[in-house]
């Protein structure tokens, strides 16, 4: 089945804690930084979540968690689908 999208995108820098959505492109960013994104399974079309801005951006994608320098933040564009919702226990 299909899952609805928004049209919203963002940077990921702009992102809320909470907000998931789908990479939708990489900017050209400096060959490394995009070869890092790639090898860590960052690439258009994968889901993403951000658990947390401060002190470092920690992302979740599939059962994986990354925390994400300046410029891998800066590189990454995201389709937002939604906020996720808190669980009772976190």
């Amino acid at each position: 089945m299909f899952e609805s999208f928004t049209v919203s995108g963002s940077s990921l820098k702009l992102l809320n804690v909470g907000e998931h959505g789908v990479i939708s492109r990489l900017t050209r960013a400096d060959t490394a930084t995009v070869q890092a994104l790639k090898k860590m399974g960052l690439i258009p079309g994968a889901p993403i979540t951000l658990e947390q801005r401060f002190p470092r951006f920690v992302i979740k994608t599939g059962a994986n968690r990354l925390a994400l320098s300046e410029k891998m933040i800066q590189a990454i564009y995201v389709r937002i689908k939604g906020r996720v919702r808190s669980q009772p226990w976190g």
